[in-house]
């Protein structure tokens, strides 16, 4: 691909990628929306900038006026931004009606290949959508906590203001894993490093947030039914295919016992996953017209580490980074991470207001004092 223009190639691809996803767009300027841009920086200016949180985030991918709703906004809106160094940024934001995290990769994926001059996609897209249909008549069989409302009596879940936020990345290596497991007992058996961060970080989260002990507290695994036995979802299908399961506790319970509690939490949230709990959740949508879990005192991470987005290939080889650019309110990230250092390891991205990311940080390097402070993400910039 050497001497070819990125910005060339991806938007071509892209319009073959769309007639093999028969995304039907007129041309109103609200299907899809392709942006180039130039930059007068090189990958190695960049250094550890290029991970989230990313300084220069708002020239990368252009905040497109009326792009942020769900009605009326793009489906698909990318960038793409040439660097001084013949490396290019690709950037995208996609209409999370249309799609989930995987079916997102599947369509980059897609893109790819195309400009790599396949001629279909490896993985061809399925529509299908009557698959997760509700049940009729629908009937809730499962408890749901992630949809309750949360009472708030003493007034300190803080609803977060999205102009207000620090977004911050930290970076948790093998000291930091082993400084963590090290405070587990052996009774608690074997827990995933995903289980071990997500009961971390919501248990800081929640001290730092100095929640009073008997608010109740959400804790909410996103979870992709792709793959898991009993689900009937073909390869390919690239619609919404997940469900967030929660645990509730009293704050003061989170924050007084150990990390174990917490992540036993975890677990218990995870272990909801189910066809029928699926099921129930898809005719909960119908009953209760479709309610939110946006709320304060709920408290989500999205495991990204086996996306898959590390794989997609333009033409140019394997990216530097691939994943989120920020978190998104109660939405945390976790995702793969090789630093500047070459240590390999997870990223967690989060947003809180400035004075509880302050007690956040304080939090994370006091549990983990028995190794190096969690480090966190700056930018040379």
């Amino acid at each position: 691909m050497k001497g070819k223009d990125p910005v060339k190639v991806i938007k071509e691809a892209l319009g073959k990628a769309l007639k093999t996803f028969k995304i039907m767009v007129d041309c109103t300027g609200e299907g899809v929306l392709f942006i180039e841009a130039d930059a007068d920086t090189t990958l190695e200016d960049l250094g550890d900038a290029i991970q989230p949180m990313c300084p220069c985030f708002e020239e990368l991918l252009y905040d497109v006026p009326g792009s942020g709703g769900i009605l009326g906004s793009p489906l698909v809106l990318i960038q793409v931004t040439r660097l001084r160094c013949g490396g290019f940024i690709f950037a995208f934001c996609i209409n999370h009606t249309m799609s989930d995290g995987p079916g997102m990769v599947q369509f980059i994926n897609a893109i790819g290949e195309m400009a790599r001059d396949l001629s279909v996609p490896s993985l061809l897209p399925i529509w299908q959508r009557e698959l997760l249909n509700a049940r009729d008549p629908p009937r809730i069989t499962r408890i749901h906590h992630e949809f309750e409302n949360v009472t708030n009596t003493k007034g300190t879940l803080m609803a977060m203001d999205k102009n207000n936020l620090v977004h911050r990345s930290f970076f948790f290596g093998p000291k930091e894993i082993r400084a963590l497991r090290n405070r587990l007992p052996a009774s608690l058996g074997a827990c995933s490093t995903f289980e071990v961060l997500t009961a971390y970080v919501w248990r800081c989260r929640t001290i730092a947030f100095a929640v009073d002990p008997d608010e109740v507290v959400h804790i909410s695994c996103i979870i992709s039914m792709r793959g898991k036995r009993g689900f009937k979802l073909p390869p390919g299908y690239y619609g919404n295919a997940f469900v967030t399961p929660a645990s509730i506790t009293k704050a003061g319970m989170l924050c007084k016992n150990p990390l174990e509690y917490a992540i036993r939490l975890v677990k218990k949230a995870k272990a909801e996953m189910s066809q029928e709990y699926v099921q129930s959740v898809a005719d909960l949508m119908v009953i209760k017209g479709r309610p939110s879990f946006m709320h304060p005192g709920n408290y989500m991470v999205s495991d990204l580490t086996r996306d898959g987005s590390g794989e997609i290939d333009f033409g140019w080889g394997k990216p530097v980074y691939s994943g989120p650019a920020r978190a998104i309110s109660i939405i945390s990230f976790c995702a793969r991470f090789r630093n500047s250092k070459g240590e390999k390891g997870n990223v967690i991205l989060i947003c809180l207001p400035p004075p509880v990311m302050e007690r956040f940080e304080q939090e994370l390097k006091r549990m983990t004092e028995e190794a190096e402070p969690v480090r966190l993400i700056t930018s040379k910039l």
